[in-house]
């Protein structure tokens, strides 16, 4: 094995894992397992642990959430601006999640989807440079962060309406599960954070890094052309 291609496989590992893993169960990135599907339809009154639980555990399978959060805290070096920009996601994230869910908000899941993968899209694009490069502007990414925060939620509540849990104990149930979203979202992110902090002292990294939000970008085109697809059969 040569120098060179060890300094590809560590610059690219990470990415190239994130986008194998998550186009291998493409379909299930915002949906719900058919055991939590279950628990969801036939639970009644309040359950913290395992609604708990089962908030962490989409935060690990929700791999377009860790897509877009690897494309926020790419090129973020300080800790303060990882945890500004991470709970600018989160409350936006949480709000319509509760909302969504509580006042029995709807909308095509498709549709959302969509612009799920179109937040990776964006992220990784503006990674790349691309908007100041080719539109001569840059928009402010703490209000994108929050936005598509917003539609991340909004996908997540689609997806636990069409289970219909009950209504005793829901209030208590949402704020379990969102808790455990973060908890998990929390563990997740400390890992991505080790393997970056690890890349970036690698010489490679900067010079890898227009690579890997290409790849992340593709990610995220991919997500948009399922999605669409998926809306445009559902509609026919």
């Amino acid at each position: 094995m040569t120098k060179t291609f060890q300094r590809w496989s560590v610059s690219l590992g990470l990415p190239c894992a994130l986008l194998l893993v998550w186009t291998a169960d493409l379909a299930a990135a915002h949906g719900v397992a058919q055991d939590d599907a279950s628990f969801f339809l036939t639970n009644v009154g309040a359950a913290i642990g395992p609604f708990m639980y089962l908030g962490a555990k989409h935060m690990f399978t929700g791999y377009d959430h860790i897509l877009f959060l690897v494309g926020v805290i790419f090129f973020l070096y300080r800790l303060q601006d990882v945890v500004l920009y991470v709970s600018l996601f989160t409350l936006g994230h949480s709000l319509t999640l509760l909302a969504g869910v509580l006042w029995g908000v709807q909308a095509n899941p498709f549709a959302i989807d969509a612009i799920i993968g179109l937040s990776v899209v964006y992220k990784a694009f503006d990674n790349m440079d691309g908007f100041r490069r080719y539109f001569g502007v840059q928009p402010n990414t703490k209000i994108a962060v929050l936005i598509f925060g917003l539609f991340h939620g909004f996908g997540l509540a689609t997806a636990i309406q069409e289970n219909a849990p009950s209504r005793e104990g829901l209030v208590t149930n949402m704020l379990s599960f969102n808790v455990g979203v973060e908890l998990g979202q929390i563990l997740a992110l400390m890992g991505v954070l080790i393997v970056l902090s690890f890349w970036r002292t690698r010489a490679g990294f900067l010079k890898h890094a227009f690579v890997t939000n290409a790849l992340l970008m593709a990610g995220g085109f991919t997500l948009m052309g399922y999605q669409i697809v998926g809306y445009l059969v559902d509609a026919s």
